[in-house]
């Protein structure tokens, strides 16, 4: 992809001057944008989705242009951000962090010829759609090879914020572990953060030093690698995108998010004017949830193993919460062979049993 134009995005404070465009900007093509939470040098969530933007241009080429701006603050600077790239003549907005949601509603709101999408949300109108993965299938996998590999039986896993999204992926990793090793325990740690590398590495080496040979998270930095990969002989999973720098070790593999043909769909749609309101929750079977390679600090067992459940999840023939299941109350969640519907998955707000913590208010 050719770059025609970039502009160095603003810090937080100036944010409204950090708007970045890609292609030549044309009156009478499509504009799409896009908003990030991070830096798109994270590594992670806002690296990965801006991969996606990249994948958008080059499939459009001249016939689109987009723009982005990064390090977006979730809240009001959010709205002002949204409200300005409206302004700017933007015929599509992707917003792409959970805490965009009432932003992108009051704006969606405001302008309703505009078309909005919001990632990991649940409003919607006539003008906004929401999009998202199923995380929890990926961390399925995850703490399979977990299980398979901690030695002291304790798992970390680093949380963002406790919100269903990452309860879901605490949940599926412990669940997922405890089936191969039923001795594990899982400690958490918040962040309270998205993208904060200082808070990530101190909530690894804080981890690691209660006993965790395997640490897992929902914080899009690498910040948790390097903390694994100074400690040694400690095992950590790419988040978002592959992290593959840090493979062999401790990385073994990773969830890697794939935004590029929801984006280069959904574009379509606005360009032959077919855009619709719809609300999507793709998987691994969809291709939105990507599984990195395995690599061989993963026993070949272990990684068949994986590799036999991605398949199982991918044809509909597993499901990752498939009773029975409590609650870590002990009351039932889901009876024998029983199904989470979508509805219980996303307002999931406890813990599986066996995970002895509290979930912050």
């Amino acid at each position: 992809m050719q770059r025609r134009t970039m502009l160095k995005s603003a810090a937080a404070g100036a944010v409204l001057a950090g708007i970045a465009t890609v292609a030549a900007a044309q009156d009478d093509v499509p504009k799409v944008g896009f908003i990030y939470v991070g830096p798109v040098g994270d590594l992670g969530w806002s690296y990965q989705h801006d991969q996606g933007r990249q994948q958008l241009q080059e499939h459009f080429g001249d016939e689109i242009e987009t723009v982005y701006i990064e390090n977006v603050p979730e809240g009001p600077d959010a709205e002002r951000v949204l409200t300005q790239l409206a302004l700017q003549g933007a015929d599509l907005i992707f917003a792409t962090s959970f805490g965009f949601m009432e932003a992108t509603n009051n704006v969606a709101q405001q302008f309703p010829d505009v078309k909005f999408e919001h990632a990991t949300g649940y409003m919607t109108s006539d003008n906004l759609s929401v999009y998202g993965s199923r995380f929890y299938e990926g961390r399925a996998v995850e703490g399979l090879i977990a299980g398979e590999l901690t030695e002291s039986n304790i798992i970390g896993y680093i949380g963002s914020y406790p919100i269903p999204e990452v309860i879901r992926g605490i949940n599926s990793s412990f669940l997922h572990a405890q089936k191969v090793n039923p001795d594990v325990e899982m400690r958490i740690v918040w962040a309270y953060s998205w993208f904060d590398p200082a808070a990530e590495a101190e909530a690894a080496q804080a981890l690691i030093d209660a006993g965790a040979d395997v640490v897992l998270q929902h914080t899009d930095s690498t910040a948790p690698q390097a903390a694994a990969q100074a400690a040694g002989d400690v095992y950590t999973f790419g988040q978002a995108s592959d992290m593959s720098d840090y493979a062999p070790m401790p990385r073994v593999t990773s969830i890697i998010d794939e935004w590029g043909d929801y984006y280069i769909e959904r574009t379509q749609a606005l360009i032959d004017g077919t855009w619709e309101t719809s609300d999507t929750w793709g998987g691994i079977d969809s291709g939105m949830v990507g599984i990195g390679e395995m690599t061989d600090a993963i026993p070949q067992d272990v990684r068949d193993e994986a590799q036999d459940l991605i398949d199982r999840i991918a044809s509909g023939e597993y499901h990752p919460f498939t009773g029975p299941i409590n609650k870590a109350d002990g009351t039932q969640w889901l009876a024998e062979g029983e199904v989470a519907t979508d509805e219980q998955l996303l307002s999931m707000d406890f813990y599986v049993e066996g995970i002895e913590a509290a979930i912050p208010d």
